[in-house]
């Protein structure tokens, strides 16, 4: 097979292993920058064109679309799937889990457990919003935040009042959600891969911080999910219409809840903790699965 890995950076990790699990089961693999890429799009012969050649002749593509480039990165997605190329994430997939609004709607109107959250335009009402979340401590968080990245954990009401209009004042989209107290600052992040539980592992935060992002200096171990958590997770990766997924969940005092869903996971610290090769289960789901024109969307929406 041919597979193109989409990728700005081949010596990422979770680039690099994928090239390197593809090419031990014999495939032929490139990595392709969709930043660099430049489309014609047309009714009748759609192409890709990367560094002044035409792309063709693809079986599958992995996208790992970083969260600022989603725009541009999805359109790429997108023209392949015209193109009639199976993508292994599909771009209505990696657009619906990138906004984390829209996400979290989707699981909730499913009935997927979820910290109780809150969204608001105006400042005006802001007492009411984190009366409605249950008040203070509560977790603030940036729409557009990776990585732990503008998560503000408020431990007072006085606080979160502070951080939600310093934000609003910037006009930045912000979801305030309720602090689960009893993850005592430990959450799952679980590898779904065409829909199974392939890989979980337990990060926890380092002392003196609440978010347990391994980027934030998080430590990581493999734990077992029960079949309840197991559940949750495999429904919000499905929910998504994403066939490889990073599901984040906290252990609540009521179940499991779903934190985010992600598009792209990081594949070092869940194999390293874990030592499983998810590499190759991901190249494996790809040789079972792609056929011309096997896509649900083919571009649409």
């Amino acid at each position: 097979m041919k597979i193109g890995i989409l990728s700005r950076k081949p010596e990422l990790y979770s680039t690099r292993r994928l090239v390197e699990a593809a090419q031990q089961r014999g495939h032929e693999v490139r990595v392709i920058d969709p930043l660099r890429c430049y489309m014609n799009i047309t009714s009748h012969n759609p192409s890709i064109h990367y560094r002044g050649e035409q792309l063709a002749g693809f079986d599958a593509i992995i996208p790992r679309i970083g969260a600022s480039v989603t725009f541009y990165g999805t359109a790429v997605v997108r023209q392949f799937e015209m193109m009639n190329v199976y993508c292994v994430n599909e771009s209505v997939a990696i657009s619906r889990s990138r906004d984390k609004l829209r996400c979290l709607q989707l699981l909730a109107r499913k009935g997927v457990g979820l910290p109780v959250t809150g969204f608001a335009n105006s400042t005006m009402y802001t007492q009411d919003l984190i009366n409605i979340v249950g008040g203070a401590p509560l977790v603030i968080k940036l729409l557009e935040g990776t990585q732990g990245i503008g998560v503000v954990l408020a431990e007072t009401h006085q606080a979160a009042e502070s951080v939600i209009e310093a934000f609003r004042g910037l006009n930045a989209n912000i979801l305030v959600q309720e602090f689960i107290k009893e993850a005592k600052g430990s959450d799952i992040r679980c590898l779904v891969v065409g829909g199974k539980v392939v890989a979980s592992m337990m990060r926890k935060s380092k002392e003196g911080e609440f978010r347990s992002n391994l980027h934030r200096g998080g430590t990581a171990a493999p734990v077992r999910i029960s079949p309840e958590e197991r559940e949750t997770v495999v429904r919000a990766a499905k929910i998504m219409g994403l066939n490889v997924a990073g599901v984040d969940i906290l252990r609540s005092n009521h179940g499991a809840v779903v934190m985010e869903v992600n598009s792209s996971p990081g594949l070092e610290g869940i194999e390293k903790a874990t030592r499983k090769d998810i590499s190759m289960k991901i190249i494996e789901f790809v040789e079972k699965h792609a056929q011309p024109g096997k896509t649900s969307t083919r571009g649409n929406g």
